[in-house]
């Protein structure tokens, strides 16, 4: 008697192959994350035919190169979603590898907005972040709202020279004391970054503790508490609860003390201003429900407003499409973000980025030294 037939083991021998698909999936795993045999690869995704595309690609190259890939479907999720249970539970098998395609976000972490993850004097309010940045037991990337058309045109790039541009970038930037930029709109900001050091997205997330976008390639930093003044033209798009918008008409932020006092324009500013409130309020009914104390409520309403992020586009495949993962890629753009920062020292529950196209980037160096890191959008290192 014969023995029964097995399933098919992989996506491509159930659902059909597709070649192109297959090609950037290998890039990602094997020279973004470098995948090694057995380890542990988490997969998150929505049900939504990019997303779900792009991970069984994802599942499959995993395989072929001797990993062990688990694929997670949760429900779409926006900026102040929770996620899952079961996908909070899943990093509990602390996972090597965790590779996010989600719609939108992976969602908030519900218990660890109610107890923080503590790793050497520094706190983490989800699981994903703390075992990245504070255990570093896992690496990862991740890719919210990336299509199969983006994907495709934007991770197999040459990615020794994305590296070389983006360290280019980060030595100025680790020694710069202040950076002010402008743009022909009418940027016109300074932000401080004495004691900051630049995060680089540039495709490398093969150790512990490493992870970034794909597509990758921008450099950025969190600017110095308190220090950021002046006005921000953004033109290019902007992130908002509501998603991603292409602008039409700029939207201007003018900032004081580190935090956004006002922000002026017109729909569009206005839907900005929705999204800063809903940041605030919700952080603030947080605390009234007792899931967080009081102090942090009112950290995280003040932080909605916080100037969290410098960073500089670098991909040349990348352009605005109304996608902020790869809009702020773009080359000649640089992008702010409003709300929480990566140096975990100003907690927030909203991360809005914008664009700022053809900047003029200058950083200040000790001694009295200049570098000018992009004249009217053109990269000069």
């Amino acid at each position: 008697m014969a023995s029964p037939s097995l399933p098919p083991s992989t996506f491509e021998a159930a659902f059909g192959g597709d070649p192109d698909l297959a090609s950037a999936a290998r890039v990602a795993v094997s020279e973004a994350l470098k995948v090694q045999p057995g380890e542990k690869v988490l997969i998150v995704a929505n049900p939504c035919r990019d997303s779900i595309e792009i991970s069984r690609a994802l599942f499959d190259a995993v395989l072929k190169v001797g990993g062990r890939p688990s694929l997670l479907v949760q429900p779409v999720k926006a900026q102040l979603d929770y996620a899952e249970e079961a996908l909070i539970a899943a990093f509990e098998s602390h996972p090597d590898v965790v590779m996010s395609i989600s719609a939108e976000k992976m969602g908030k972490d519900r218990s660890g907005l109610e107890t923080p993850y503590e790793w050497d004097e520094v706190s983490y309010d989800h699981v994903f972040h703390y075992q990245l940045y504070g255990a570093k037991t896992l690496r990862a990337f991740w890719s919210p709202r990336i299509t199969r058309e983006s994907f495709l045109r934007t991770v197999p790039i040459d990615y020794a020279e994305l590296r070389g541009r983006c360290r280019r970038v980060k030595e100025v930037l680790d020694k710069a004391e202040r950076i002010r930029v402008t743009n022909p709109k009418g940027t016109d900001i300074t932000i401080g970054a004495r004691g900051r050091s630049a995060f680089s997205d540039d495709g490398d997330f093969s150790l512990p503790g490493q992870g970034g976008n794909l597509p990758a390639g921008e450099v950025f930093l969190s600017p110095e508490l308190g220090t950021a003044e002046g006005l921000i033209v953004f033109d290019g798009s902007i992130s908002c609860v509501s998603g991603d918008l292409v602008l039409d008409r700029s939207v201007r932020a003018v900032v004081k003390g580190g935090f956004v006092a006002e922000v002026e324009g017109d729909s569009e500013a206005a839907e900005v201003r929705r999204s800063l409130e809903d940041g605030a309020e919700s952080a603030r009914r947080m605390a009234q429900e007792g899931r967080i104390s009081p102090e942090k409520g009112e950290q995280y309403a003040r932080n909605a407003r916080n100037l969290g992020e410098l960073g500089i586009g670098l991909n040349p495949r990348a352009r605005i499409s109304g996608n902020m993962l790869e809009d702020e890629k773009v080359l000649r753009t640089c992008h702010f973000a409003i709300g929480s920062n990566y140096d975990e020292d100003a907690p927030a529950l909203v991360h809005f980025d914008g664009l700022v196209t053809e900047p003029t980037i200058t950083a200040y160096l000790p001694r009295g030294r200049e570098v000018v890191i992009e004249r009217d959008g053109e990269l000069l290192l």
